[in-house]
């Protein structure tokens, strides 16, 4: 096995203002995964990582979830906030959702939600889907000729989706978009709660009160919706734990819908920089299954996963000590050269398309099905009515290492 690999360049993984510069970002990657696939990263502030960027790589440790565990380090986050972190899911307080576990306890509380998001569930939410992209799009045409197509319409219209599954009354949807938006832009200057990161765990008592509230509620009086299937939900006959119960409306209420606004307005990003395939995805819209896949292939709104090895293994023959983090590169691995002709042109027909915006394995996105329907539902809407549209001003990005994508698209455009 050879040596310790070590690369400066490693660091960009652990730089949350990368996010914003997207070609900085990307040459880093491509640099990385050319010359240092599995790469050491130690940064001040965060406990050392080795960072894997080639798809193949990912694939495989993704696919060893006995191996590579979830626990106890799921995503990057500051020494400081992770060690609270854990302290806190240690003691029964803290956020333990489906991203955190591992199995047995994963697979058992994915159930939970599974029926919810197969396919005859989203044939008949397909109606609401369709209803809710004329609703915004329609919004759109009340509202131009410009706006921040990113903030007044493609945060709206999942977290519309996502929060009337789940049986939340509209009044409270502001909040949770806030709340969301904290929780995800934690390392972003406009949305954090706080500059001391341990206003992210603020946030996240927050939405357990919240949501411990609507437990008692949905205990109460059980209602037809996706909160009333969690708060009485059981496995093997035993209740649900309060963490494993608050946990769950955390992460379906949250990436939810950040993750798929975040894949519609970086979708519309690369129509508008890419105005061949606008024209033609608009004059074939048989196209728009192809042209969603490359749309999540060319965001990747989740950027990274951790895990820890269990055992002493190796990867690409660079040995991995028992208990040493890895850090899964999704936006890397989704512009591999290995695996995508000229991976750094958006192509609407790419075919066959990769990507690992969804994660891999028994950990795969349990709302991917319904993020795709969400983006084609709009997309089938929105470019039939588009007369014009052109950016009206500078797109700006979220700075993040976690979860992130365009965060204000001011655009000009006239609809029919």
């Amino acid at each position: 096995m050879s040596a310790r690999i070590t690369d400066p360049v490693g660091r960009v993984l652990a730089d949350p203002q990368a996010a914003t510069d997207e070609p900085r970002l990307h040459a880093a990657l491509a640099h990385l995964r050319q010359h240092a696939p599995v790469c050491w990263v130690d940064v001040d502030g965060f406990e050392p990582f080795w960072a894997i960027t080639k798809h193949s790589d990912v694939m495989d440790v993704e696919r060893q979830n006995d191996l590579f565990t979830n626990d106890p380090r799921a995503v990057l986050l500051s020494a400081e906030l992770d060690k609270q972190m854990r302290a806190d899911r240690a003691a029964g307080m803290g956020l333990a959702t489906l991203i955190h576990i591992d199995d047995p306890h994963h697979r058992d509380l994915r159930k939970i939600g599974a029926d919810w998001f197969k396919p005859s569930a989203l044939r008949a939410l397909k109606v609401r889907c369709d209803e809710l992209s004329k609703t915004w799009v329609d919004a759109m045409a009340d509202r131009g000729p410009t706006l921040d197509f990113a903030q007044d319409i493609a945060v709206n219209y999942p977290l519309y989706i996502i929060l009337t599954l789940l049986g939340l009354p509209e009044s409270d949807f502001p909040r949770m978009l806030k709340l969301t938006q904290e929780l995800f832009g934690s390392e972003d200057s406009e949305f954090q709660r706080g500059a001391d990161p341990a206003q992210l765990l603020a946030t996240v008592m927050e939405m357990f009160q919240y949501f411990g509230a609507l437990t008692a509620a949905r205990r109460q009086t059980p209602t037809q919706d996706l909160a009333s299937a969690i708060a009485n939900a059981t496995i093997n006959g035993e209740p649900l734990s309060d963490m494993d119960i608050l946990s769950y409306y955390v992460i379906v209420a949250s990436a939810g819908h950040d993750t798929t606004s975040a894949g519609i307005a970086g979708g519309l990003l690369a129509l508008l920089e890419n105005p061949d395939q606008l024209a033609r995805l608009t004059n074939e819209p048989a196209l728009m299954g192809t042209a969603i896949e490359e749309m999540i292939r060319w965001v990747t709104p989740v950027k990274e996963f951790m895990r820890t090895a269990q055992a002493d293994t190796e990867v690409r023959g660079v040995p991995i000590k028992k208990g040493d983090a890895v850090l899964l590169s999704y936006v890397s691995a989704n512009r591999d050269e290995d695996v995508f002709i000229e991976p750094n042109t958006f192509d609407i027909a790419r075919d066959p398309n990769k990507h690992l915006s969804f994660g891999y394995g028994v950990h795969f996105c349990l709302g991917a099905s319904l993020a795709r329907m969400e983006m084609n539902s709009f997309f089938s809407e929105l470019l039939p009515r588009l007369e014009s549209v052109e950016l009206n001003g500078s797109p700006e990005l979220v700075a993040s290492t976690f979860v992130g994508g365009v965060k204000h698209l001011p655009i000009r455009y006239a609809l029919r």
